[in-house]
């Protein structure tokens, strides 16, 4: 048998566990199973963002709290502020130290309005993802049961469906069966279509002397959609 037939009853076959393939991936157990494993694998990098922006935080309370004692430590110097004057000190030179103190406070006061709003906002945002986190943990641990329960009831079907692909894939070429089966990993399907009016499915023309390669049935790739094209 021409290789073209060959490879046209494997396809015809392989159509079979596609559709299986398919019924499976639309599955809302799949579904599930994929939405929950995708939000576990990034679980662990939002949380450890969100320890960063703890320690963030820290540091930065750490640092505001240094400030705050060292303002406090200097404001404690013009405690004695009238005496400092009856002594002769230089009243414009304390009043413009007391002004730089003053808006240092009302800078900090605004650090801390917004450290304290960024913190409100961060414990709002670890209770909604370790609340979404749990969930998913039951989520996934659900659905992957269910998921393989959808594969195991489909599994005799499968295996039937891969012994005659195998019985008939010895009757091909194993360099053409491999070339097939590389291409249906990437998802192309039709894997072989027939060549209409010197042209492909996908629209992709073919010269004449690649047509008069088809002949005796052999098959060649389409340099557009790598499918194997056949003549009828």
């Amino acid at each position: 048998m021409p290789v073209s037939q060959e490879l046209l009853e494997y396809q015809k076959v392989d159509a079979e566990l596609r559709k299986i393939e398919q019924e499976i991936a639309a599955s809302e157990e799949r579904k599930k199973y994929i939405q929950a494993k995708k939000f576990m694998e990034t679980a662990g990098e939002k949380l450890e963002a969100q320890d960063k922006r703890a320690r963030d935080f820290k540091a930065l309370f750490e640092k505001l709290s240094e400030e705050f004692e060292e303002l406090n430590r200097m404001i404690s110097e013009y405690s004695d502020l009238d005496e400092m004057v009856e002594s002769g000190g230089d009243i414009a030179f304390y009043k413009k130290n007391v002004q730089s103190l003053a808006d240092r406070l009302r800078a900090m006061k605004g650090e801390l309005a917004k450290l304290s709003s960024d913190i409100e906002a961060a414990c709002e945002e670890y209770k909604r993802m370790k609340k979404q986190t749990i969930s998913m943990q039951k989520q996934y641990k659900e659905y992957s049961e269910k998921f393989k329960e959808i594969k195991n009831s489909r599994a005799e079907e499968v295996g039937a469906i891969s012994a005659r692909l195998e019985q008939i894939g010895a009757k091909i070429p194993p360099e053409i069966l491999a070339r097939y089966k590389a291409k249906r990993r990437d998802r192309i399907f039709p894997v072989v279509a027939p060549l209409t009016n010197g042209r492909c499915i996908c629209g992709m023309d073919f010269a004449i002397a690649q047509q008069g390669a088809l002949s005796g049935g052999n098959v060649i790739e389409c340099e557009h959609c790598h499918r194997f094209i056949y003549k009828e």
